[in-house]
């Protein structure tokens, strides 16, 4: 199943409220996702009700420790599985640099405990290009680039691309990419415009589904939930389901039900 590495360099553009739904979304369906908090902030473990008051408990210690991260696995309220940040992570660059061992120890982790075996994966990215930001996108096999309707935020989008653009040197591949316009106004022509020159620069990349501008989607984190057990019937929670039937009916995501036929055959 599919890594997902959830990032944009840029704060405020709905990188961990897309993290936290699109997890939801997933669950809802019979997914099982696993997320995996990578930014110090913690803010998706809190509203998971996942998170730790020990970074012992957290997925600092994988790094610091080498915990496995199976025992560092807790239950979402919303009925998925989650691996919680802590605010000690800002401490991982500076403890452990950026050499190839620690870029690539994440990847090792998943695999090494068959983590992604059956269930897909989401990292929820710090919005800082450092170790925890690499290492997410050395982990994932793909990445989800969530994009708010203001210039700045396209200013971001490219940083992305050129940082992407250059890891592929170091892969060896280019990296399945998806960018989601989120806060969408239909009422600001703004919205419009860049929504309409990202998918003419990134063409078949750009999801096609729009995260609207949704008083739902802003409040339900401050209820410690997701937009769906928030405000199951509001346009927020519409919007992510399509977003997920989106992904899933362009490949991004596997179809859990093919894969049953699939080892079913």
């Amino acid at each position: 199943m599919a890594r997902i590495a959830i990032f944009n360099q840029k704060g405020g553009v709905g990188k961990t409220t897309t993290s936290l739904n699109l997890s939801a979304a997933l669950a809802r369906r019979g997914y099982n996702p696993l997320s995996i908090d990578l930014d110090p902030q913690a803010h998706l473990s809190y509203v998971c009700g996942a998170n730790v008051d020990n970074a012992e408990d957290s997925v600092f210690s994988f790094y610091d420790q080498v915990k496995p991260l199976t025992q560092l696995i807790r239950p979402a309220v919303g009925g998925w599985l989650v691996i919680p940040a802590h605010f000690e992570l800002s401490k991982v660059d500076t403890k452990f640099g950026r050499g190839p061992n620690v870029l690539n120890r994440l990847n090792q982790g998943i695999a090494h405990e068959n983590l992604n075996t059956g269930r897909p994966i989401l990292i929820d990215c710090s919005p800082m290009l450092g170790v925890l930001s690499l290492s997410a996108i050395f982990a994932s096999d793909r990445v989800l680039i969530p994009v708010s309707t203001d210039y700045l935020a396209v200013h971001g989008v490219i940083a992305v691309e050129k940082t992407l653009r250059a890891l592929e040197h170091i892969l060896k591949k280019r990296v399945m990419r998806r960018y989601v316009v989120t806060r969408f106004d239909a009422r600001r022509k703004m919205s419009h415009e860049i929504f309409s020159s990202l998918k003419e620069r990134y063409n078949d990349e750009i999801c096609t589904t729009r995260i609207s501008e949704n008083v739902a989607v802003a409040e339900s984190p401050a209820a410690t939930k997701d937009v769906f057990a928030h405000s199951p019937d509001s346009r927020g929670a519409a919007d992510y389901d399509a977003l997920l039937h989106e992904l899933i009916a362009t490949g991004f995501i596997e179809d859990r039900e093919s894969k049953v036929v699939e080892s079913d055959d």
